[in-house]
This record gives C-alpha cells, sequence and structure tokens, in this order.
C-alpha cells in the first residue's frame, strides 16, 4: 500500500456521511438513490461522496441496465487495517514493557519497533 493510497482511504473514513455510506455497503449493493435517502443531503452531495470513496478504493460502482450498483470493496480495508495493525502491536509491546517489573523494563529497547516508513 503506498502512501498516497493511505492517504486517500484516511481520507474518505474521516467524514461520518461516508462512513454512514460504507456501514449500508457493508449489507449489500445498493444505489446512489437508495445511498441518499437517509440523508439530508443532495444526491449530487452523495455523489461527490461515492467519488472521494471510489477513488479511496472502498468501493466500486457496477453498471445494470439504468442502475449503477455501488458495493463495498474489502481490499482498501484491509490494506488499511494492515498498516494500522503494525501500530497496534507496536503498542501492545509497550504496553507490556510498562506492566513488567521494573527490573525487567531497564533490560533495553522495545522489542518490536514502529513500521521503517514511521521513521520518515
Amino acid at each position: 500500500m503506498t502512501a498516497a493510497g493511505l492517504d486517500a482511504i484516511f481520507l474518505a473514513l474521516a467524514d461520518p456521511t461516508r462512513r454512514a455510506i460504507l456501514a449500508r455497503l457493508a449489507q449489500g449493493e445498493a444505489s446512489v438513490l437508495e445511498l441518499a435517502r437517509p440523508f439530508e443531503i443532495s444526491q449530487p452531495a452523495v455523489s461527490k461522496h461515492l467519488k472521494v470513496l471510489e477513488r479511496a478504493g472502498l468501493i466500486s460502482r457496477g453498471r445494470d441496465r439504468q442502475r449503477r450498483p455501488c458495493r463495498l470493496e474489502a481490499r482498501a480495508l484491509a490494506d488499511a487495517g494492515a498498516w494500522l495493525d503494525d501500530y497496534r502491536r507496536f503498542w501492545e509491546a509497550r504496553l507490556q514493557r510498562l506492566d513488567a517489573p521494573p527490573e525487567e523494563r531497564k533490560a533495553g529497547p522495545a522489542r518490536n519497533a514502529l513500521p521503517p516508513e514511521a521513521a520518515k
């Protein structure tokens, strides 16, 4: 996963409307009209949210006659989850060291270092 790809995913996930759209798509594919229904925003505004989600790889759009169903793409979420998992392991190791007796904490540096891209 590239840095630009992760940026696009986290930018898309930063908005509550887009997260709600993803939650709806986790239940199954839906059209733009179906996705717009619960929101008090225009259909063009929902379409803009869908473009952000699509650019991030979080959704895809098909074509079924006149209907363009949207569907969740789990791969991008899995990539973001894997990236976050590296940091989760790092912090879990750090917290375990804090739980250790003081003499064991002085033994040396943490066994799990941050992933290489974090050093940048």
